[in-house]
């Protein structure tokens, strides 16, 4: 998809509505087909929402962390830019965890054996990262 200027409110649009790997192929496009500061203004808009769901409850946790860990990359920010160093800890720490579209690929007796692990799993994330999601929205909000 060729991304241009008068369909980038399309495709940001689009963003708001579909599942976390929809939303980072297209950042991912609009990284690569507009130049460098709007891709980096509509990435760091999405950080934003992404702290802000995981906060409010809109947006999973753990696939939230994932997602904030590979913004990163697409926002100008440094590699080891200690706000988002936490994200990257908890997407290394539960990438055996069926998140997302990955679920459907698992049993169900799979899943519910790994319930337990997962909810384990976003608490023990939300105890160790919510004040980067806040510090995150403050930083990038404004």
């Amino acid at each position: 998809m060729k991304i241009t200027e008068s369909n980038q409110s399309v495709v940001v649009k689009f963003l708001k509505v579909t599942s976390v790997q929809t939303r980072m192929r297209m950042i991912k496009l609009l990284s690569n087909n507009m130049n460098n500061s709007k891709a980096i203004e509509y990435t760091r808009k999405e950080i934003v929402e992404v702290a802000s769901g995981m906060l409010d409850g809109s947006f999973h946790y753990l696939e939230g962390a994932v997602a904030l860990s590979s913004l990163r990359h697409y926002a100008g920010i440094e590699e080891n830019d200690k706000d988002f160093m936490i994200f990257v800890g908890v997407a290394s720490e539960t990438d055996h965890l069926p998140l997302g579209k990955f679920r459907e690929n698992w049993s169900r007796e799979a899943l519910e054996r790994l319930e337990p692990e997962i909810e384990a799993a976003i608490e023990w994330a939300k105890r160790i990262s919510k004040k980067q999601c806040e510090i995150i929205i403050e930083r990038f909000g404004a």
